[in-house]
């Protein structure tokens, strides 16, 4: 059955200062699947074309947490204890650090978890 889904893609930023960034991953959410995850891939050359000296380690930590939160892994803290939609809310506010999320878009899916594939295809990788 099709219902509503919400992504954002998400943004690695290895100096925030100067506001350059790539592509890393999209997180997607269907409330009618009850479906929240977030599928990452750092391309480390790219990354380190923006930034020679990037923190690769504390990128792909950031994004493990965003993982994390989406899964509902109590590890991840408070945040990943929230309804999925507290959850996408939550990982979807601005904010300026190494890993940003863009802007919210909608669509329509009856596959949640081929819908994220085909907008890592897409956007992504």
């Amino acid at each position: 059955m099709q219902g509503k889904a919400h992504y954002a893609l998400l943004f690695a930023v290895p100096r925030v200062d100067r506001g350059e960034r790539i592509n890393v991953g999209v997180l997607l959410y269907s409330p009618a699947a009850e479906f929240l995850a977030a599928a990452i891939n750092v391309d480390t050359e790219r990354l380190r074309a923006l930034d020679s000296n990037a923190d690769v380690e504390l990128i792909q930590a950031a994004l493990n947490f965003i993982q994390m939160v989406c899964a509902g892994d109590p590890a991840a803290g408070p945040a990943a204890t929230r309804s999925a939609r507290a959850r996408f809310g939550w990982l979807t506010a601005p904010r300026s650090t190494v890993v940003q999320p863009g802007a919210v878009h909608g669509g329509i899916t009856a596959k949640p978890e081929v819908e994220l594939d085909r907008l890592m295809d897409r956007v992504v990788r």
